[in-house]
């Protein structure tokens, strides 16, 4: 074993250093500035998720059942009469004892912008936002009832405000956050893995390959191979994270305090601020971060070691390319099952895209921007790296057989078939003669 993990090691360090170690590596790192598009259409698909989230949103009154039908009807009224943006759907509930106005705020599925409850003449109001215009209908809803039932001019109503100090992030700005999550990755590995192909068949051409096989054995240049160029894609996300902290940090440098503080000073740019402060997925930062930086391992050791596998059984760069197609496909197929998925958090749909192995990895990334339960992701790991194993497994009998052969030969399965096809062609030889 000792043996077998040097082998693999040296391999890996290798090809880490053949694709680092060269001028063009530099234009490899600069590759994201050449596909600003692809950025773009990320942006719009996350716009569009937003959208969509943000028309889910509601005010919630726990009523008497004596009230409901006079909210309701007040309800209908003052929609008809408010001009330009519409306040949020009204959904009327009949209190019970157990009624917690903070609870029901934070409930999962739709975002709560403010809860009544209590009595009329003097409701307690929760909302998210302090002094919000859900709050304000509520309490207007409420005087609007009062001023029917009085026949006249009635004092209007008393409300007693809460804000929700710590009421979390949207859902529509986590499902942002989870739809980039699914890009970042599916382009990653897009990018990445499929370095593999270009350079096994660059050395298929030259037989480095075949003098490798006959110096170690080809699992542990498989697998040396495969955290080779993990290794590269590793050195990739350092790289452009540092740009990333480093160009915050020299954007940070150019701007003005004193311009920044009188910007400030305003209520409105002060709760912007806070919001934009505030916008963190279900699961925080550190956890979201770690999380899925290791769904795009497993996202990587799934891809690369299919192009790998799949790669060698091409004789030239045509066959390569022909070969990588579906793959490719493949993952693009399960990068718009994600995104539709994310945009449904807690459906079928999204179940169904965290089980199957090849989109799970994007699926439960973007699952982490929207769910704060943490547990399921280890037994999610623990799914994709049992799908991992045998993915590898399978791939290096197809990463065997192509080395061996030298060319495109999918019958692996059968030991000795080389023999088998020359006795028939001896055979065939014999009876001609």
């Amino acid at each position: 074993m000792t043996s077998l993990l040097r082998t693999i090691f040296v391999v890996a360090r290798r090809d880490f250093l053949a694709i680092v170690a060269t001028p063009t590596f530099l234009l490899f790192l600069l590759a994201p500035l050449f596909m600003i598009g692809m950025g773009a259409i990320g942006g719009f698909g996350a716009s569009q998720l937003a959208d969509s989230a943000r028309g889910a949103g509601r005010i919630v009154i726990l009523a008497a059942p004596a009230d409901i039908e006079a909210l309701r009807a007040a309800d209908t009224r003052l929609r008809e009469a408010l001009p330009g943006n519409k306040p949020a759907t009204l959904e009327l509930r009949v209190a019970t004892a157990n009624d917690d106005p903070v609870a029901v705020a934070q409930e999962k599925g739709s975002d709560t912008y403010a809860v009544m409850s209590g009595p009329l003449a003097a409701p307690h109001i929760v909302e998210r936002d302090e002094d919000s215009r859900s709050g304000a209908y509520l309490a207007l809803l409420a005087t609007d009832v009062l001023r029917d039932r009085a026949a006249g001019a009635v004092a209007p109503a008393a409300p007693r405000f809460e804000s929700l100090k710590h009421g979390g992030t949207s859902i529509a700005a986590q499902q942002s956050i989870g739809f980039g999550a699914i890009f970042v990755i599916f382009l990653l590995t897009l990018l990445l893995a499929g370095q593999s192909v270009g350079m096994l068949a660059e050395e298929k051409g030259n037989k480095v390959i075949e003098i490798l096989a006959a110096a170690v054995p080809l699992e542990s240049v498989f697998l040396g191979k495969l955290l080779g160029l993990l290794g590269v894609a590793i050195l990739f996300i350092a790289f452009w994270m540092a740009m990333a902290v480093g160009g915050g940090l020299v954007a940070m440098t150019q701007v003005d305090p004193a311009a920044l503080a009188e910007a400030g000073t305003t209520a409105a740019n002060a709760k912007a601020s806070a919001a934009l402060l505030a916008v963190e997925p279900a699961t925080g930062w550190p956890f979201f971060i770690g999380i899925g930086f290791a769904y795009f391992i497993m996202a990587f050791l799934l891809l690369g070691a299919i192009f790998l596998g799949v790669g060698a059984q091409a004789g030239t760069v045509r066959e390569i390319q022909m070969l990588s197609l579906p793959i490719t496909i493949l993952q693009v197929a399960m990068f718009s099952l994600c995104s539709a998925a994310a945009s449904a958090p807690g459906s079928t749909l999204a179940t169904v895209a965290q089980i199957i192995p090849f989109s799970s990895p994007l699926a439960m990334a973007a699952r982490a921007a929207t769910d704060d339960a943490r547990g399921v992701h280890l037994l999610a790991l623990g799914w994709q790296a049992i799908w991992v194993a045998l993915v590898i497994m399978l791939s290096v009998r197809l990463f065997r057989a192509g080395v061996l052969s030298g060319r495109s030969n999918w019958k692996f399965w059968k030991r000795g078939t080389g023999a088998a096809t020359a006795a028939a062609g001896a055979a065939e030889t014999a009876s001609g003669q």
